[in-house]
């Protein structure tokens, strides 16, 4: 039952009452159990999936739903400020205004005698090359693919690792020479299958996984977001024909693989 005494149920409906919802979830007296065990590193894979279930959210255009995964996410900024403010590394205001600085430091045409006068891929690099004075000033001198997330999803980190490269000139020029590459790596991992070791396959298979990412940054093509939606494509296409040999009275496990793949046909056609 709701306890309405509680204050917690009176505070103003503002940032203020989800932060102090969170001290209270901590709280070592009288906070919740499982709350008191969590740490930045138990926390971490919630933060990940938050954010994927907003991108999620945001595919299906399903706005009631993104106010709550937002709402979510943001939770889980709150989390990692309180368990930083509890060992004494920063608090959830030093979150705020270090991103507002940070904002207001990258966005000079904005807040600042910059010119406003460029096109979105000028500012796209002026917020690059912003970016890396800040990594050189926190760690010094390093090298150029210094600082792109370990933790990234792979097909997201092979972008990034590119984008720093060609920075400097590692790259193709021409999106032909990226599906020449495309091609040769694909032989390559045709010819692993039958002549190298498992793991010698795997690692064919990386390159031409990267390869393709490569393209995707060429063509201007997110890979994750392409991904996402192709698996979407296909869980949707899958159900119509699961859901057509249910009318039928039968299984996907009783229908040959020529009959699974008229019906697949069938739901392209549809769409």
């Amino acid at each position: 039952m709701t306890n309405r005494a509680d204050p917690i149920h009176d505070l103003p409906r503002d940032m203020a009452r989800l932060l102090e919802i969170m001290r209270r979830l901590r709280d070592p007296d009288t906070g919740c159990p499982w709350d008191l065990e969590q740490d930045f590193a138990s926390i971490a894979p919630y933060t990940i999936e938050e954010a994927y279930e907003v991108a999620d959210a945001i595919d299906r255009a399903d706005f009631d739903d993104l106010k709550g995964e937002l709402g979510d996410l943001l939770f889980q900024a709150v989390y990692h400020g309180q368990i930083a403010a509890e060992a004494g590394h920063f608090t959830f205001d030093d979150i705020v205004n270090t991103v507002a600085d940070k904002m207001i430091a990258r966005h000079p045409h904005v807040f600042g005698d910059a010119t406003r006068d460029k096109t979105a891929a000028q500012q796209t690099r002026d917020w690059e090359a912003h970016k890396a004075r800040e990594r050189q000033s926190r760690a010094g001198p390093g090298g150029v693919l210094d600082g792109v997330a370990l933790s990234l999803p792979a097909l997201l980190r092979a972008v990034k690792l590119q984008n720093r490269a060609a920075r400097v000139g590692f790259d193709w020029p021409e999106t032909a020479q990226v599906l020449d590459k495309l091609v040769e790596e694909a032989g390559e991992l045709v010819a692993a299958r039958d002549t190298l070791t498992a793991a010698a396959v795997a690692d064919e298979m990386g390159d031409l996984l990267f390869v393709m990412a490569n393209l995707a940054r060429h063509l201007g093509v997110d890979p994750e977001a392409a991904l996402r939606g192709t698996n979407a494509k296909f869980t949707r296409r899958f159900g119509f024909v699961e859901a057509a040999l249910q009318k039928a009275g039968r299984r996907c496990e009783d229908a040959t693989l020529d009959e699974m793949d008229a019906l697949w046909n069938a739901a392209k056609a549809l769409e």
